[in-house]
């Protein structure tokens, strides 16, 4: 005997479809709020020379903006080296931010493979990065 009700094929689940890639629109943002980061570090490090050494206040308040500046940059450096290379490497890479020297060529790294993602998309990619709000939205 056959079965009287035919069957039907699945259905496909749009919400969970690949995109083939990263979010162009969230590696941008991602990129520049990094680049952003390096030049606030480069400007509060110079900053430093400038202040008065008699005040500690000062000294004190410099610390704090440059401790939250690099904070950030570790954060961005995680978000984006998880977007580029994957989650293990991308764990990886955050943790390696942190250590003095070697961060700063983890941070190069994940940035020229940042911009290499992009260039590759044809987005134009400046010295901060490239514009997120030139990019479409992929959904």
């Amino acid at each position: 005997m056959t079965d009287p009700s035919p069957q039907l094929p699945p259905q496909t689940l749009h919400y969970a479809q690949s995109t083939g890639g990263p979010d162009l629109r969230t590696l941008a943002f991602r990129q520049r709020a990094l680049n952003l980061c390096i030049l606030a570090y480069i400007v509060l490090f110079a900053s430093q020379f400038a202040l008065p050494r008699d005040q500690p206040v000062f000294l004190l308040i410099l610390g704090v903006a440059l401790l939250a500046t690099v904070v950030t940059a570790a954060v961005f450096v995680f978000m984006l080296s998880v977007s580029v290379y994957g989650t293990g490497i991308g764990i990886l890479m955050g943790v390696l931010t942190l250590i003095p020297l070697v961060g700063l060529i983890v941070l190069l790294l994940v940035n020229s493979r940042a911009t290499a993602t992009l260039r590759k998309n044809n987005i134009k990619v400046g010295l901060l990065g490239a514009d997120p709000s030139r990019i479409a939205q992929t959904y």
